[in-house]
C-alpha cells in the first residue's frame, strides 16, 4: 500500500531531519552563548561552526536558505558588536 511506504519515508525523513535541526540548534546555541560571554577567542570560532552548520542545513533541505541567511547575519553582527 502507497500510505504504508509514505508513512515508512516520513518516519526516515523526520529522524533525519531532527538530527540536522537539532545539530544546528545546538550550533548556534553555542555560538549565542559564547558571544554574550564576550570572549572574542570562543566566540569566533563557535560564530563560525554555527554559520557552516546553518548552510549545511540548507543545503540538506532543512532550512529554508533566507532564514539560515538571517541567522548568519543576527550572529556576525552580534560577533562584530563585540569586537
Amino acid at each position: 500500500m502507497p500510505a504504508k511506504k509514505a508513512a515508512r519515508q516520513s518516519v526516515k525523513r523526520y529522524a533525519r531531519n531532527h538530527a540536522v535541526r537539532s545539530a544546528t540548534r545546538t550550533a548556534v546555541g553555542n555560538a549565542r552563548r559564547a558571544v554574550d560571554s564576550q570572549d572574542v577567542a570562543t566566540a569566533e570560532p563557535a560564530v563560525r561552526h554555527a554559520i557552516s552548520m546553518l548552510d549545511k542545513a540548507v543545503k540538506k533541505g532543512v532550512l529554508h536558505k533566507n532564514n539560515a541567511s538571517r541567522g548568519k547575519a543576527r550572529l556576525s553582527a552580534a560577533l562584530n558588536k563585540m569586537q
